[in-house]
């Protein structure tokens, strides 16, 4: 060891040795016991203790004001809860928040932030304390250019002397909606379920239309290429009355009358709509299980809305569903679901024109016979994460009778089956998606089987939602039908069916595969870019070839591009401007189809949307 460094570890160690030879140095009766807190050393660090050292007690507080009323004992006081006033009144009180009704963003009676005021509107029918009122408004603006294949009209064309079968594609639609909700709640904190609820949406629509073809928009070959429409629908309009708390940690069951949203699935494959039902839910085991048990009576919907018609009498179509959830199921954070769904359809005796004049039950396909069916849908889905990849995943057999097909005109049974996966990563403000959708398709059309899977009422959250081209825009299946299309608006299956609002549900079909990546990118908390590419084929031909009387055609429909960015200048919900831009490059399969446009062609869809809420 250098001599140098033999000072310095002496003078290291000096203190503590020091400590150790004063106590050994101690004499018996002087040395602690083992209890005694240890005297500071005469080289201790101030603001720093050696174990087993405790500091004295600071000196006892005494009282020197004589006469003062002597404090209540501790027993005195509820040693459960303590009286406080509730958060509204408290923040009331002490004058935090000035309410405006105008401001979403702070407290606010409109919002439900604060209870009623029963003194103030005395023409409320409600007795007691802590009801809440909470109104919604939201302005929906779209503007969106369009092309897709538009054949001409048997009768008329705007363009006389002309001999194409298709005309021209380019056409635009211009759509307002306002939607006002208003919902009366009884119930005291955000923890407990509410003990009633009545809740009201109203949705008003405005749309312009125009295409370069007549018998696009209307039925009669003398009216224009252009459509000016409104329609005020009834969206919601329920009672929600809790029935029972389960446990002490609020798990419950509600029972819902009305019309009501619902969601079977995840992403809104199956049945994602707003009907008139009945639904009884809940929870137990601290919210890890979740159930529904409804029943809906399917309601006619206006034909260039979409939003719900109750001037007109429901539909002999009723669904009955039973679902069950489980969180951290089969794999920790990942949510599983099981589902069973009925449709029972007894329109075969119903025929139904839409507000256009075009037939739509039945459909104008095969033997344009009305049909009964029953189908079952069991299903399984998921959604949730697997360690760091996002997962969701939906998986449907159906499995029924159809009593008429329009093939054969016998009954055949439904044989049909889904499946729907989504994986995505998370990279920082990026994430990255894989898609990958199989619709079965009907391989046989004159055999006593239906193969070809469709939907109840589909509302796909998926592979671009409506950014995609094919999931936005409908296309006419021309040739092989009349007022039928090929995939509908806003859907994603090839269903062929003459309306996915109006229309029913059609098993003999050449079903869909699709595969798809895609990107967010989340430049700013306020500014989003969206990409998607997704690839799309026909499951199986046959059922076109036989409707088109053509020998071959192939299953490739092409390629679907599409972009989108997102804009929240307030970086919530309430303000939002999205544009979207996507294009349908078409396969062989598509150019056989509508094989005398242009082999060169690529079809477009221009999406902008101003989404303003209260």
């Amino acid at each position: 060891m250098s001599a140098a460094l033999l000072p310095l570890m002496i003078a290291a160690t000096s203190p503590l040795d020091a400590v150790v030879s004063d106590a050994l140095a101690a004499p018996q009766d002087q040395q602690a016991n083992p209890g005694d807190p240890v005297p500071p050393g005469p080289d201790q660090i101030d603001g720093r203790r050696r174990p087993g050292y405790n500091k004295a007690l600071p000196p006892p507080v005494t009282q020197d004001n004589q006469g003062a009323v002597r404090a209540p004992p501790p027993e005195a006081f509820p040693t459960d809860q303590f009286p406080i006033p509730d958060r509204w009144r408290l923040i009331q009180s002490l004058g935090i928040v000035k309410e405006h009704w105008w401001d979403p963003y702070h407290q606010n009676t409109l919002k439900g932030d604060r209870p009623i005021d029963r003194a103030k509107v005395p023409w409320l029918p409600i007795k007691e304390d802590d009801w809440f009122f909470s109104v919604n408004a939201t302005s929906d603006t779209v503007f969106e250019p369009r092309s897709f294949p538009i054949p001409v009209g048997v009768q008329t064309t705007e363009r006389p002397n002309s001999i194409d079968v298709f005309g021209k594609s380019a056409s635009y639609v211009v759509s307002q909606t306002f939607l006002a909700g208003i919902s009366l709640t009884k119930g005291r904190t955000a923890f407990m379920p509410p003990r009633i609820e009545y809740r009201l949406t109203l949705a008003f629509n405005l749309s312009y239309a125009n295409v370069p073809e007549r018998r696009v928009l209307f039925v009669e070959p003398s009216l224009p290429g252009h459509r000016f429409d409104n329609h005020l629908g009834v969206q919601e309009a329920f009672v929600d009355y809790h029935l029972r708390n389960t446990s002490d940690r609020y798990d419950f069951e509600s029972i819902r009358v009305g019309i009501q949203p619902f969601q079977n699935d995840f992403r809104g494959f199956l049945f994602n709509d707003d009907q008139l039902g009945i639904r009884l839910f809940g929870n137990r085991d601290d919210n890890r299980f979740q159930f529904n048990l409804a029943a809906f009576w399917r309601l006619e919907k206006d034909t260039n809305s979409g939003l719900n018609d109750v001037t007109q009498r429901p539909r002999n179509d009723w669904v009955f569903v039973g679902n069950l959830y489980r969180q951290d199921f089969i794999i920790p954070g990942l949510t599983s679901q099981i589902s069973v769904v009925y449709d029972m359809d007894r329109e075969a005796r119903d025929i139904h024109i839409d507000a256009n004049g075009f037939p739509v039950r039945p459909a104008l396909l095969g033997n344009l016979r009305g049909r009964d069916y029953d189908v079952v849908y069991l299903g399984y889905n998921a959604d949730g994460h697997v360690g760091r990849i996002n997962l969701t995943g939906s998986f449907y057999a159906a499995l029924g009778e159809d009593r008429n097909s329009f093939f054969t005109s016998r009954p055949a049974q439904i044989r049909a089956y889904f499946g729907a996966t989504e994986l995505s990563y998370d990279h920082d403000w990026m994430r990255f998606r894989l898609s990958g959708l199989y619709a079965s398709g009907d391989g046989n059309p004159y055999d006593n089987t239906e193969e070809g899977f469709d939907a109840i009422s589909e509302n796909p959250i998926f592979a671009g939602a409506d950014t995609s081209y094919w999931i936005r825009q409908a296309i006419p299946f021309a040739g092989g039908g009349r007022a039928v299309t090929l995939s509908g608006r806003n859907g994603i299956l090839n269903s062929l069916r003459s309306s996915k609002d109006e229309g029913q549900s059609n098993f003999n079909n050449p079903g869909t595969a699709l595969l798809g990546v895609g990107a967010d990118f989340d430049l700013t908390p306020r500014f989003r870019l969206s990409s998607n590419v997704n690839h799309l084929w026909f499951a199986t031909t046959r059922v076109l070839e036989t409707l088109r009387n053509e020998g071959t055609i192939p299953d490739d429909i092409g390629w679907d591009v599409s972009g989108a960015a997102i804009f929240r200048p307030k970086a919530t919900q309430n303000i939002i401007f999205r544009l979207s831009a996507a294009a349908l490059v078409p396969g062989s399969g598509f150019h056989d189809l509508f094989s005398s446009t242009d082999r060169d062609r690529n079809y477009y869809s221009v999406l902008a949307n101003i989404i303003l809420n209260y």
